[in-house]
């Protein structure tokens, strides 16, 4: 039955094929039967996965795996410590992760939610009021004011119906309803107007129609559909971190394999050597990166709070800033969702303003108004607020105005006539004014150039705009009978009226900072498409019409063909869920990662599919919410940038944090690994690896979280989807440096050896640390130097690095550390040796930046 065209087809016709009386309606007996057949009027929603296998599953997880075996390793040479730390973070992500896909599923309850409760049907010849779960296909089903419709429709009668569809078609403006069938059987649902939709809602009017589709085969059940189907995507840095993972485990294990076998070969104990590559194992595993990454993601998340974003997924945030295509809605987001008029056409030629001499035309917009409220505060229909505000911007206010020509009758819009005109009293005679569309205005003015006036309201509207025209006629008396064909002739024409909804302020610096960050924003909306152009020109995200596509037109696209097109379009118009679903494919398909932003009903599946999906918050729907990763509380554009720059900003950290932590394991490799080589003893005992892998890494590598943005940070291109985690001479800098701190220990430990001192151990073990905390200063930002960032620009970092410190004097100084520890007090030469050899790694890594920044300068 969904295939069938219903808007289509004829009243009778739909009669017929539903075997139904539109009169009668249904009987009982039929009604059962087709109940039978087709089966409740509801939703269905999928197997739902239970909150505790949501929770096991987290444990897939290939680092997470790594992590639980270093856990059970270090539980088993007795470092509880290490144990409990681990456990616990891991912990943490799985609770983190089952609670972020929970409430990913609750996006079916909410589509469930909008369901009309009862409903009030004609069944036998009378009207009853029955459970909307009990609707059939034929059921009669009647409507008024405030109703939610409970099933898919064909209206059959309509008295001035006007149904809110925007969960639907995302669009906010109401839809007049008609019952004329409609000639194109491929139209989209904002244009099906002799049609009512399930969850749907009516704001004025009444009307009685037929059901044509119920449960899953309405539009509604078609996106709850679609809502099942839909695979929610990896975020960027999942898909980093598993490939990571999965190579560093395998180049540990065959490190620490090589150190066991060369210690062994070298006649140490096989014990020690068993424990010392254990220990290294453990040590050169990062166990603080999930706990590094929930704390950078989860800063994120509450700074962007404050910028109007609500994240809902925490590693939303760092996928945004991956983000190369941004595919918004127009209204509201890009638009300010309130209609504003623009220009004027008066006297032959197109103002900004209303001309000082155009007092009748004035007049006119501020007294064929129907507005309520005060200045500032205005309610009524969108258009008449418009209107109403150009005057009063004027002076034209309709109070005063009225106080002079008292309005004493009027004849009311309609879908029909599409016009309305107000009749006022102005001194013996009467003054009427008429505003409505200009086809049906302009004939009414017979001294007018109609043709012409007819060709200014066609170019306006190409440019996007609404266009109403004005005439007025003075009367001698009210008419008998207030006949309006008597009343509605021989006008004089007074201007037209161009109105838009304008773009916000702060859209096309957003539009302009997305497009210099290599960002492509793409609008996507139910909107006319010469409207939807139009504003795409002005924020500078379209050209031409090449760059703009219609529901229609992408209807009769192959999928091949789409994706051919897909990199030069950037207007999408008159759009269905399906197709915005089939645009994030055709991108993603091309490797490109979407964010879609979204506020309807309509939009729920394609934020789900999309790498990030966008909710508003003033305007959305509680499906949309729930289908989304971030939430627009400002409903505005301007935030996604700056959530970019701030998802930008946590992969730059995390970025950081991975430099840091694997250098400082590259160096107790090194140390570890040269040392036999070198004739020298093994050089660290296992507690010693433990310590610098829980205290040296943790603590600052958490303060590296809290690190400010690159400079440039919005004027580079997003990170291509297959970037390594490593890219941009990460993996050198881990090995040199790495290498650098390696030779300075085992430097420090063979002049402390060779010269007998017996603390040679306690020696290495305080230079590899201090070497770290040199390094983790030094690589807070990948071009600037520590000086330009100021020493102080980042507190929490300075006072890990200080935190530290004063462990590890406690652990060289305090006798009880020293028994548990095996280290012994250093001497003031040897703790100034100690605190020098990591000025050499500040200084090496502020030389390779300014290198760094050398060649960015140059241009290579």
């Amino acid at each position: 039955m969904t295939e069938t065209h219903w808007h289509s087809l004829s009243r009778d016709r739909v009669a017929k094929e539903l075997e139904t009386d539109f009169r009668q309606g249904l009987s009982e007996t039929e009604a059962a039967a087709r109940l039978q057949r087709h089966g409740l009027n509801e939703l269905e929603e999928g197997s739902r996965r239970p909150l505790w296998r949501m929770f096991l599953e987290q444990f897939r997880d290939f680092m997470i795996l790594v992590l639980l075996g270093a856990a059970v390793i270090s539980g088993l040479i007795g470092e509880a410590v290490d144990t409990v730390a681990i456990l616990v973070i891991v912990g943490l992500n799985a609770i983190i992760g089952a609670v972020q896909e929970y409430r990913a599923e609750k996006a079916m309850a909410a589509l469930k939610a909008m369901a009309s409760p009862a409903a009030r049907v004609r069944r036998g010849g009378q009207v009853v009021e029955l459970s909307a779960s009990k609707l059939v296909p034929g059921d009669v089903v009647l409507l008024q004011a405030g109703d939610v419709v409970p099933a898919d429709l064909r209206l059959v009668e309509s008295a001035e119906m006007e149904a809110n569809e925007s969960m639907l078609t995302g669009e906010s403006t109401g839809v007049s309803k008609q019952v004329e069938t409609l000639a194109e059987p491929e139209l989209v649902v904002a244009d099906r107007v002799n049609m009512a939709f399930k969850g749907s809602q009516v704001n004025r009017g009444r009307a009685v129609g037929v059901v044509v589709a119920t449960g899953m085969a309405t539009e509604l059940g078609q996106i709850a559909q679609l809502l099942q189907k839909t695979v929610e995507s990896k975020t960027p840095l999942q898909k980093r971190l598993a490939t990571f993972s999965r190579k560093l485990a395998l180049g540990v294990l065959a490190i620490c394999a090589v150190i066991f076998v060369v210690g062994i070969l070298r006649g140490e104990p096989v014990m020690l050597m068993l424990l010392t590559a254990i220990s290294l194992a453990v040590a050169a595993i990062p166990e603080a990166l999930p706990a590094v990454i929930s704390v950078a993601l989860a800063m994120g998340a509450a700074r962007m709070s404050k910028r109007h974003a609500l994240l809902r997924n925490l590693p939303a945030v760092e996928t945004l800033g991956s983000v190369t295509y941004i595919c918004t809605d127009k209204t509201g987001t890009l638009t300010q969702n309130r209609m504003s008029a623009e220009r004027f056409y008066v006297g032959g030629q197109v103002h900004e303003g209303i001309p000082e001499q155009s007092r009748l035309f004035g007049e006119a917009l501020a007294l064929n108004n129907d507005v309520e409220g005060k200045e500032g505060d205005l309610k009524g229909d969108p258009t008449e607020v418009a209107l109403y505000e150009a005057a009063l911007a004027h002076g034209y206010r309709r109070q005063e105005l009225e106080d002079r020509l008292p309005r004493v009758a009027e004849f009311p819009f309609d879908s029909e006539r599409k016009r309305m005109s107000t009749l006022h009293q102005d001194g013996d005679g009467i003054v009427l004014f008429c505003k409505g569309a200009p086809e049906q205005v302009l004939p009414l003015c017979p001294d007018s150039e109609a043709e012409a006036l007819l060709a200014q309201a066609e170019a306006l509207a190409g440019e996007g705009y609404r266009v109403l025209a004005l005439a007025t006629r003075q009367l001698p008396e009210l008419p008998q009978g207030l006949e309006m064909e008597a009343a509605e002739r021989d006008l004089t024409f007074l201007g037209l009226v161009a109105l838009i909804d304008p773009p916000r302020e702060e859209a096309a610096p957003a539009v302009q900072d997305c497009l210099s960050a290599g960002i492509i924003p793409v609008m996507i909306t139910g909107d006319h498409p010469a409207t939807a152009l139009a504003i795409a020109k002005r924020l500078g995200m379209a050209e031409s019409k090449e760059q703009l596509i219609t529901g229609q037109e992408l209807a009769e696209l192959e999928p091949e063909e789409l994706k051919q097109r897909a990199r030069q379009l950037r207007v999408y118009a008159r759009t269905s869920p399906e197709q915005k679903i089939r645009i994030v494919e055709a991108l993603q398909d091309l490797g490109e990662f979407c964010a879609m932003t979204g506020d309807g009903v309509n939009d729920a599946p394609a934020l789900k599919k999309a790498d990030i999906g966008v909710a508003m918050g003033d305007n959305g729907t509680d499906v949309a919410r729930e289908a989304s990763d971030m939430v627009l509380l400002d409903d505005n554009f301007a935030t996604i940038t700056a959530a970019v720059r701030e998802g930008r900003r946590i992969f730059d950290n995390i970025r950081k944090f991975i430099r840091y932590t694997m250098t400082s394991n590259s160096g107790e490799i090194w140390v570890l690994f040269l040392a036999p080589f070198m004739g020298l003893p093994i050089p660290l005992l296992p507690i010693h690896i433990l310590w610098i892998n829980l205290v040296t890494d943790g603590l600052p590598g958490l303060a590296l979280t809290a690190e400010k943005a690159e400079p440039g940070v919005m004027q580079r291109p997003p990170r291509p989807p297959d970037e390594s985690i490593f890219a941009h001479g990460m993996w050198q800098h881990m090995v040199w440096v790495g290498l650098l701190i390696g030779g300075l220990s085992l430097a420090a430990m063979g002049w402390a050896y060779g010269n007998g001192h017996e603390s040679w151990q306690t020696i290495v073990f305080t230079v590899l640390t201090f070497c770290q905390l040199a390094h983790v200063l030094a690589i807070r930002s990948e071009t600037e130097s520590l000086w330009q960032l100021g020493l102080f620009s980042n507190l929490p970092l300075l006072g890990a690095v200080a935190l530290t410190v004063l462990l590890q004097l406690g652990v060289i100084y305090l006798p009880v550390m020293n028994g548990i520890f095996k280290t012994a007090p250093l001497t003031l030469t040897e703790l100034a040796l100690c605190c020098s050899l990591p000025l050499l790694v500040l200084g090496a890594v502020e030389v390779e930046k300014w290198r760094r920044r050398q060649r960015l300068s140059s241009g290579m």
